[in-house]
């Protein structure tokens, strides 16, 4: 089978048996999967409500998602989206209030550009780890999460807090001016559009540039960028910084155009569910897009399905997991020459008719 027939034929065969094995836990539920099925679609792309809420969730797993598939490119399996994501988020509400920035589209620019900067320099960090203490980067992007979220409720809850948040600590909500508007209108904000033009702007780069075909080189053949004289450690930090800057600017945009301020609403997932999201791409920036709208739409639909069906809100979290579970499998069965398995498959059943 032809390499970009499996790209695509793998992880859609992997979403729709999860879909068929989600059905078979709502069953046990007592809910009649075809249900399920429907106010799922309905949920996610029946109206035009669904859709709005679908690409507001749609641009952080865009943003997250770019955490993952640029390290991986360069040989790294980077899961801390999440801690990233956060200390973007919280460094754009920090330098949105704290300092005195115009109330434009510069001001809204600086406190974003700040939320990529802390991104980038955390998943650096792990990068870092890597190549100076050789310090698996998995282990230690992920620890790093837990680090940044305490370090983030540490802050919210405490010397960043905004005392008129009694119940629900939070920081200082951001001037009206440096706020991220909807599109025409409507809920879905321009985090979209920048969610878009990052992945697509990542991709060509990758695949047109001395540089990305450089960090092609250091993650698929580590040997070859030795002997060639890559500057291995320059490019992997330059991919970490890269993926984590776009996990940090979705934090930014989460706070700029959804929360309007710092708070624990922020540590939702999105750093995780990006996790899926690449993987389910290939880690091809490009077709992170319609992933993540595939992915926005489940998480939309989680409402529908507690008020419909009564199922629980979070119960997407396990069509989610399955996923996973079903993408890390198939990969598997990547290079499995499916010919030549049929082939002697085909043997047998003709040797026995024969003897017969």
């Amino acid at each position: 089978m032809h390499s970009t027939a499996k790209d695509i034929l793998l992880p859609v065969t992997a979403i729709l048996l999860a879909l068929l094995l989600f059905g078979v836990f709502v069953w046990f539920a007592g809910v009649n999967p075809v249900d399920m099925w429907l106010t799922l679609f309905k949920g996610a792309f029946g109206d035009w409500f669904s859709w709005q809420n679908t690409l507001q969730r749609s641009a952080p797993l865009m943003l997250t998602a770019l955490c993952v598939a640029l390290p991986a490119r360069a040989g790294l399996v980077i899961i801390g989206g999440e801690g990233a994501l956060v200390l973007g988020g919280l460094a754009c509400a920090a330098v949105g209030t704290m300092l005195p920035l115009p109330a434009n589209l510069l001001g809204t620019v600086i406190a974003c550009a700040a939320g990529a900067l802390a991104g980038a320099l955390w998943i650096m960090l792990a990068g870092w780890l890597r190549q100076a203490r050789g310090i698996n980067e998995t282990i230690s992007s992920l620890l790093l999460a837990y680090v940044a979220i305490g370090v983030f409720k540490h802050l919210v809850e405490g010397a960043l807090r905004d005392p008129a948040s009694l119940n629900k600590p939070a920081t200082h909500s951001l001037p009206e001016g440096l706020l991220i508007a909807g599109i025409a209108g409507s809920d879905v904000h321009w985090g979209l559009v920048l969610g878009v033009l990052a992945c697509v702007a990542l991709g060509l780069w990758l695949r047109w540039t001395a540089s990305g075909f450089s960090i092609r080189v250091v993650g698929g053949n580590p040997r070859a960028a030795q002997l060639v004289g890559l500057p291995a450690t320059q490019l992997i930090l330059t991919a970490c910084a890269l993926g984590g800057a776009s996990a940090g600017l979705a934090g930014a945009v989460e706070v700029a155009a959804v929360h309007t301020n710092a708070n624990a609403a922020l540590i939702a997932g999105y750093g995780y569910a990006g996790i899926l999201v690449s993987f389910i791409a290939r880690h091809n920036p490009v077709a992170i897009v319609p992933v993540a709208i595939l992915f926005g739409g489940f998480g939309a639909a989680g409402s529908l399905l507690q008020r419909r069906l009564g199922l629980p809100d979070a119960s997407v979290m396990v069509l989610q997991g399955i996923a996973f579970v079903l993408i890390l499998a198939s990969e598997a069965l990547r290079d499995v020459d499916w010919k030549l398995l049929f082939s002697k498959m085909r043997k047998p059943a003709i040797a026995g008719v024969e003897a017969t």
